[in-house]
């Protein structure tokens, strides 16, 4: 039975987490972007995201936090969510599903802990800045 199921791959769709300024914070804040430069418009796109690992030798973890774009054109971005900087320490994942015509996607994107930094940024995309990307 488990043969007969196909699991589409995820091709073409990617995290990738900028650096921008903030008014709000005066000061340079990452934030996480959901890039779509496939050809294909995504729909019913839902993000689950959370940040967990070890500091100081004891376990940490954030709360789930949740986000729904009805669609996500071709070749466009999304912004997710703020990165808060207590978390760059920690692994960040995010958890994508969405459909393409009928057919279901989802995969697991995972910021090592401390990878989201200065050092690790190549161009994104669309975006046409310096991120750190994850694919």
């Amino acid at each position: 039975m488990k043969k007969d199921i196909i699991i589409p791959e995820v091709e073409n769709v990617f995290m990738a987490v900028v650096q921008e300024w903030s008014d709000e914070f005066m000061e340079k804040v990452w934030y996480a972007y959901l890039v779509n430069d496939s050809d294909f418009q995504l729909d019913g796109v839902m993000v689950v995201s959370k940040a967990f690992g070890t500091i100081d030798g004891e376990m940490k973890k954030t709360s789930l936090l949740r986000h729904a774009f009805a669609e996500i054109p071709e070749v466009s971005v999304a912004k997710i969510e703020l990165i808060e900087k207590s978390v760059l320490a920690l692994n960040n994942e995010f958890m994508v599903t969405f459909f393409i015509g009928n057919t279901l996607y989802d995969k697991k994107f995972i910021f090592k802990a401390n990878s989201i930094q200065e050092t690790n940024q190549e161009e994104v995309p669309i975006l046409f800045v310096d991120g750190v990307i994850v694919r």
